[in-house]
């Protein structure tokens, strides 16, 4: 990482309110070109709190972008950080109507030319795509890094129709804590208490909302801009990773967009769920500042920067590697697509009957018998890595033993690219379950590397708008969608194809435990498989990037005797045989204590809890507690919270507890606990 300090242009940070047609004022911090001519703008606009959680990264990208003559402007959304108001749902009308408000006023400003672009990673992501396609006019182009175009197939919530019991849950608990936590008295003074309290009399979880629409309705069409991409007139940037659930979202984007003749390029690196140049595991890292800048010059400046000339799809494909919970950086090589669908790849079918079966005793004159324990899945790895020790999938030689798989000892090597399918002929003695697929690369030694995967849920298998029970006892052909990868298989390598009926606890289970029986004889995996030749190997041999630079960072003090959670494991797998239980610790590690250059001292420890028994479906539940604390000594200021969210489930409804205790020094404030009983309609 090259840190620089000298721009074009020095810079101003200034902090103001931005009025709302209704009366509310947003928070925003500007970093500013000094200049006294108009510059264009740049938006964050996010709920997760400028003056402190994302300080450090903010200080990453703004100062970088108004020192080239930007107004780089991070603006808190309605209801979090220092912002007025109430919190609402994540993507509601009312964040998309003050969004475009934020826009046309930052627009209409004397020091603006007018034009904006928008950036962000993960929700500031999905709103600059969702802000784009309602077409404010000042909006030129935006820069979406980790985000979805569709709320419901590829978010946090659902995947393949069914329930995602890891991050369902755990993401509603996070933003429980978000939305719970104070303003700042630096800026709100003696008023702070008010408006907390004002708040948080008025939140709602997410969680009972999310759990109440449990196929692809209105609610998740909402902000879902797969619905219609011609409403995307603004140029669009995106970003993503392979280690990061969204990444099929970029694939989509410049399929769907330059079909229609958009402004349109993506880029997808070996990352996690970060941008591409944060010092975060794996890199290797690139220049992604540079890379943008590249794209705001061309489409808020009118200069010729030539990101038109780029590849519509730069890609990298990781090399086989052997089974690790972290990678300092991928062994790999960048590639070029100038279509997508792109003419360099081939679906490759791989007959199921023709791979090798293990183990043998699955097989009967039925067909292939796969039921799996419900703790198949502790091998999966955190759910959106951000760079942790812990993050990624493990070997698979565990989750492989309980499940069904059928192995391909390669002959050659197959670079792979784009999303894989697996089409089933299968029958089942019940009307609900789910199917979930796990490609590995198996090296000689027997290692097991995770390559992709994908769920679905059978009652969904006509389309996830709907419930339609499954035939009992009938066959049926199901395709089974997997998620995008760019992967290199060497020759002597096996392909496996890893089928299980329980993938725990990123699949919630459906409510009784179900074996499938397979056709091998009818079903196969379709893998996307690209050619290489020599004009392909030149094209992709073209495709570099410089080493990342960022501006100087933020002075934010991590004291390690201090930091929560610091002596806790990351991710922590137990067993109780005696009970047949298996139990899953993990400490998503967002920070713990910091103490920031402005004298904000911010502590914040979570944890979340998975536990199900082998053999019962129902037994599946969860657990996060969060504990937030907040002080400023020199204005003898202190509050903090504690939130727990907890989800348990019978045959007939999910069951949700969510509490929060809110704190000012050591006087209760605040505490609310919310209970609910949600009918089990497709999940």
């Amino acid at each position: 990482m090259q840190i620089v300090k000298d721009f074009p242009y020095d810079v101003t940070i200034v902090e103001d309110w931005i009025p709302l047609s209704d009366g509310t004022k947003l928070w925003m911090k500007a970093w500013r070109p000094v200049t006294d001519e108009p510059v264009p703008a740049i938006l964050e606009y996010l709920p997760y709190r400028a003056g402190d959680w994302t300080a450090p990264r903010d200080h990453e990208r703004h100062p970088y972008y108004a020192g080239h003559g930007y107004a780089s402007i991070r603006v808190d959304i309605r209801g979090h950080g220092n912002s007025e108001g109430v919190p609402g749902d994540e993507y509601d009308a009312q964040e998309h109507a003050d969004g475009v408000e934020v826009i046309n006023w930052i627009a209409n400003q004397d020091w603006c030319t007018g034009k904006l672009g928008m950036f962000g990673i993960s929700w500031g992501g999905f709103n600059s795509l969702q802000l784009a396609a309602l077409q404010p006019e000042p909006l030129k182009a935006i820069v979406t890094t980790c985000s979805t175009d569709d709320r419901y197939d590829n978010d946090v919530h659902y995947l393949g129709g069914s329930m995602l019991g890891v991050d369902m849950h755990a993401w509603a608990a996070t933003m429980m804590a978000f939305e719970s936590r104070p303003p700042d008295k630096r800026v709100w003074g003696d008023k702070w208490r008010d408006q907390w309290l004002y708040r948080l009399e008025r939140m709602e979880p997410f969680i009972d909302t999310w759990l109440s629409h449990q196929t692809r309705d209105d609610y998740w069409r909402h902000g879902s801009v797969c619905e219609d991409y011609t409403k995307l007139d603004a140029a669009v940037m995106a970003v993503g990773g392979w280690y990061d659930p969204y990444r099929d979202t970029v694939l989509r984007l410049v399929e769907n967009l330059s079909a229609l003749g958009k402004n349109v390029r993506g880029l997808l690196g070996p990352w996690s769920h970060q941008y591409p140049d944060r010092d975060l595991r794996p890199g290797p890292h690139i220049d992604f500042l540079g890379e943008t800048l590249r794209w705001w010059d061309r489409w808020l400046k009118d200069e010729e920067t030539g990101v038109m000339d780029e590849p519509l799809l730069r890609t990298w494909i990781t090399d086989s590697v052997p089974p690790a919970s972290v990678y300092e950086e991928m062994p790999g090589r960048w590639v070029a697509e100038n279509s997508w669908p792109s003419p360099n790849i081939e679906s490759r079918a791989f007959a199921l009957n023709e791979g090798a079966i293990a183990p043998a005793s699955s097989a009967t004159k039925d067909g292939v018998v796969v039921a799996s324990p419900q703790d198949t899945g502790m091998a999966a790895g955190r759910y959106f890595p951000f760079g942790n020790a812990a993050d990624l999938p493990i070997d698979q030689r565990a989750d492989d033993g309980r499940s069904t798989v059928f192995d391909y000892v390669l002959d050659e090597p197959i670079d792979i690219l784009g999303n894989a399918a697996l089409k089933l002929r299968m029958k089942m003695g019940a009307e609900k379950g789910q199917v979930y697929v796990r490609l590995t690369d198996v090296a000689p030694d027997g290692s097991s590397t995770l390559i992709t995967r994908g769920n679905l849920n059978l009652s969904s298998r006509e389309g996830r708008d709907k419930v339609v029970p499954f035939p009992v006892d009938q066959w049926e052909d199901v395709t089974v969608p997997l998620a995008g990868i760019g992967y290199h298989l060497p020759a002597g390598h096996a392909l496996r194809v890893a089928v299980s009926t329980a993938y725990w606890p990123w699949v919630w289970p459906q409510p009784e435990a179900t074996v499938i029986t397979v056709d091998a004889n009818a079903s196969q995996l379709d893998l996307p498989v690209r050619a290489t030749d020599d004009e392909i190997r030149a094209a992709d041999d073209a495709v570099s990037f410089d080493p990342a630079v960022q501006p100087e960072p933020l002075d934010v003090k991590y004291p390690e005797s201090g930091r929560a959670g610091s002596q806790r494991p990351e991710r922590l797998i137990s067993t109780d045989v005696v009970k047949k239980e298996t139990f899953l610790q993990v400490d998503p590690a967002y920070g713990g204590t910091r103490v920031y250059p402005d004298g904000l001292h911010f502590d914040e420890d979570s944890v979340e809890r998975y536990w199900i028994t082998w053999d019962d479906p129902l037994s599946a539940r969860t657990e996060s507690e969060w504990k937030i604390g907040l002080a400023r000594p020199d204005m003898d200021w202190e509050a903090s919270l504690e939130s727990t969210t907890r989800i348990t489930c019978d045959a007939e409804n999910f069951y949700t507890e969510s509490t929060v205790i809110c704190y000012e020094g050591d006087k209760e404030l605040f505490s609310r606990e919310w209970t609910k009983t949600i009918p089990r309609t497709a999940s």
